[in-house]
């Protein structure tokens, strides 16, 4: 018997999105910071915007390895034409050098200021793509024990330089003891959940104790499905935290509810816990958190095709 379906599609992965070699890739794994930028698109121009958006990542990506590297993301159930860029920074420091691309970068400078629009839909550059005063920005910062409050001694993250304290962030893959080779990443993963929830003050230690007992469990239960990491936001609101859950495709979504749901003891003893000590009135992870403040989004990476972009690249 014969068929004329075609076969499946197989969606490519973020790191598909550049050219530059797989080892040189910073992602949510090796990055020391990540800066998500969001912005919504006007219906009109999504094509030209979207085209935009990859070109700019891409000629970040190519003249400033090693610094940067930026991937487009979709939101996969959520604001249509709603994009999302994922910077991934070696460190703050990376930061300030592309700071200087505004006034020394001729490249960057083409980019931004070349004509995007065609001259009969009205012309115009990028800022015509973008409802006004819609792009925002939000930095995450690996979570490290040490940090409010959820270490009893000084880390050795901890260094003391000419007097001065300073921290030093370990790359979110070191949170957990799956090896490297077998994390899923914001490079490689299918899917990007993007997990947010807000600690109430007085429970912020053991919260965030819980958030990565949580990722630890769930990274053990679902390798090869799912890589979980936790994040902090830098300068945002305080005590909200930040989940990636990387799949490996969206169907993998069956795997994590079916870890929700499984009898393992292990699984289940991270959410039977009881988290807060008897002196704060006692309790299980569910107290930790500001009521309705838990909220997860899908985002799928961008690829050509999509929304009226170009094929071929």
């Amino acid at each position: 018997m014969t068929t004329t379906s075609s076969p499946p599609f197989v969606l490519p992965t973020a790191q598909a999105q550049t050219s530059i070699d797989r080892a040189a890739i910073l992602h949510s794994g090796n990055a020391g910071v990540i800066v998500e930028r969001v912005g919504q698109l006007r219906a009109e121009f999504r094509s030209e915007a979207r085209q935009f958006a990859r070109e700019l990542s891409e000629y970040l990506n190519t003249n400033y390895a090693g610094i940067i590297t930026v991937f487009v993301y979709e939101e996969t159930f959520g604001t249509k034409d709603r994009l999302h860029w994922l910077m991934h920074l070696k460190s703050l420091h990376a930061y300030e050098t592309l700071i200087e691309m505004g006034s020394r970068d001729a490249g960057w400078r083409d980019i931004i200021m070349r004509q995007r629009i065609d001259p009969a839909r009205g012309g115009g550059t990028w800022d015509r793509m973008f409802l006004d005063g819609d792009l925002h920005e939000t930095v995450l910062i690996p979570s490290a024990f040490g940090m409010y409050g959820t270490s009893d001694e000084t880390p050795d993250s901890v260094r003391t330089t000419e007097g001065a304290a300073t921290f030093t962030v370990p790359t979110a893959q070191l949170q957990t003891d799956v090896p490297v080779e077998d994390q899923l990443n914001s490079a490689t993963c299918g899917i990007l959940m993007h997990r947010t929830g807000e600690l109430r003050y007085e429970f912020r230690a053991e919260g965030r104790a819980f958030a990565r007992a949580l990722c630890e469990s769930w990274n053990r239960a679902l390798a090869g499905h799912a890589t979980i990491y936790l994040y902090e936001e830098a300068f945002g609101r305080s005590d909200r935290i930040h989940h990636f859950i990387h799949l490996k495709s969206l169907s993998s979504y069956y795997t994590l509810m079916g870890v929700r749901a499984m009898s393992d003891p292990a699984t289940r003893e991270v959410f039977t816990r009881q988290w807060i000590p008897e002196e704060k009135g006692g309790g299980g992870w569910e107290r930790m958190f500001v009521q309705s403040s838990l909220s997860d989004l899908s985002l799928t990476p961008q690829h050509w095709g999509m929304y009226a972009t170009k094929t071929e690249r």
